[in-house]
């Protein structure tokens, strides 16, 4: 079955017109999902300034920004506003507030030089790499997340992964993709950036935390590890590395992550069960106490163990690259074995599936598992929420909300897989949702609002990632015969 069927296309284009119809139309029974629950929008977006101030702002403001940038742009701004607003604190979230950089001062918002000047700069960065979905209907949505995700990465290499101070940190997860992101739209410096950050907080057994602190002192709580960030950060390694073609560039660049790449994989190797092969339950995206052993964890863990494989093997480090491969080939059948046959549910015991249905294909690993193109193409109906997004599972709370993570998912799924239609219309939902000043939130309501924070830097990433994966399939189908 493929997505371009009648019922595929009615799930993805008639979702947030009429939901319940077309749960009706695909023989399902629509459950009731709650229409009245809010969640407030906590920002609308961020801007930079000339001095690398990061600025959040407040829901409602609708930012008119300098082209190519997240400068605002000071001839559209209310002379007022800055000077009654501006928080240099970070204390009120319905004020401009500075969340990083230096303190800011209302009179240099409106200076038109000083914007002009940090517009340019952006502009030169834009220009030294390439602008995702230029060309198409969605350029305006591919450089705004590729800018969201330029503003959200400190000078260090810390990727937040939102604006909003419960969010301000690190995720090893998000941080990966960022990276990726990144090196798929030819920014390989930041790429590295990024991930050279990930290695100055791992843990001394290769591990890593949950989340991390921007300035690399610790963590910000007590979570505890998270193991599928080992697996993001070695498929990221070598999709960064993948994008390098002149030699002493790939050689430097492996040299640079070697650190990252061996402490990595050398703690996954670790915890893989002997007998299994199976790692042990963790924590996964969805951010709560692990329980048993989710495909959130142990596909991740897979995509890095071929990623390994694959970095060992382009340095010629045969002896790393065969441990790895014969790791990656024992849990690839494991989970075959264990989730295949159950349609690759969340959980290894069976039940609802998840949005991890899209970590059994490409782009994270190099074919898709046995089945699970078919359990991915199968989950959507009831992850499906009222908007027209998807929940992060089935067994997701039912508050009617629909997260953009999981959606842009699977329309990064779509397009690593060739269903160029799915993929675009699933990129068309998450553009229509979009903040006034054109961020991707985390959240979309059951009525259309954007919600919670934005941008969510993942969900950016993962736009950005497709838009690059849409242009590999249309210059593959051009190169046909």
């Amino acid at each position: 079955m493929r997505f371009a069927t009648t019922r595929w296309r009615l799930a993805v284009l008639g979702a947030a017109i009429a939901p319940v119809v077309v749960l009706v139309t695909v023989g399902a029974t629509p459950v009731p999902l709650p229409t009245d629950v809010h969640v407030d929008l906590y920002q609308d977006g961020v801007a930079t300034a000339e001095d690398g101030s990061l600025l959040r702002l407040p829901d409602g403001m609708a930012a008119t920004y300098l082209d190519g940038s997240r400068v605002l742009d000071p001839a559209a701004l209310d002379p007022a506003l800055p000077a009654g607003s501006l928080d240099p604190a970070d204390g009120e979230v319905d004020r401009l507030t500075v969340i990083a950089g230096s303190p800011l001062t209302a009179d240099r918002l409106l200076d038109a030089e000083a914007a002009e000047r940090a517009a340019s700069v952006s502009r030169a960065w834009l220009a030294e790499g390439d602008l995702p979905g230029e060309g198409t209907r969605f350029a305006a949505l591919g450089e705004d997340a590729l800018l969201d995700l330029h503003a959200m990465t400190l000078e260090n290499g810390a990727s937040l992964a939102a604006p909003s101070p419960r969010w301000r940190f690190v995720w090893p997860r998000d941080a990966s993709f960022t990276a990726a992101a990144y090196a798929r739209t030819g920014h390989v410096d930041d790429a590295l950036r990024v991930l050279d950050f990930l290695r100055s907080v791992q843990e001394a057994d290769g591990s890593f935390q949950a989340r991390y602190l921007p300035d690399a002192s610790g963590v910000p709580d007590d979570r505890g590890g998270q193991s599928d960030g080992n697996g993001w950060a070695l498929w990221s390694a070598w999709t960064v590395l993948d994008e390098l073609e002149a030699p002493q560039d790939r050689a430097a660049a492996r040299e640079r992550l070697a650190p990252l790449v061996d402490a990595s994989t050398s703690y996954v190797l670790g915890i893989l069960d002997e007998d299994t092969a199976l790692p042990p339950p963790s924590s996964d995206y969805w951010e709560v106490h692990p329980t048993e052993l989710t495909l959130g964890t142990a596909a991740p863990l897979l995509a890095g163990l071929e990623a390994a494989r694959s970095i060992y093997a382009d340095g010629e480090q045969w002896a790393s690259a065969a441990d790895a491969a014969r790791a990656a080939a024992r849990l690839r059948t494991a989970i075959e074995e264990r989730f295949g046959p159950q349609g690759y549910p969340r959980h290894a015991s069976g039940g609802p599936q998840d949005a991890a249905t899209t970590f059994a294909l490409p782009p994270f690993q190099p074919t898709a598992l046995e089945g699970a193109d078919e359990a991915w193409r199968s989950s959507v109906m009831s992850m499906l929420r009222p908007a027209g997004g998807v929940a992060p599972g089935a067994g997701w709370r039912t508050d009617g909300i629909s997260w953009t993570p999981q959606t842009a998912l699977f329309a990064l799924a779509g397009a690593s897989t060739g269903e160029v239609e799915a993929a675009e219309s699933w990129l068309d939902w998450l553009d229509t949702h979009r903040t006034a000043s054109g961020a991707i939130p985390e959240k979309v309501l059951a009525d259309g609002s954007p919600a919670a924070v934005a941008p969510l830097t993942w969900s950016s990433a993962l736009v950005v990632l497709t838009l690059v994966e849409l242009e590999d399939q249309r210059a593959a189908d051009a190169a046909l015969p």
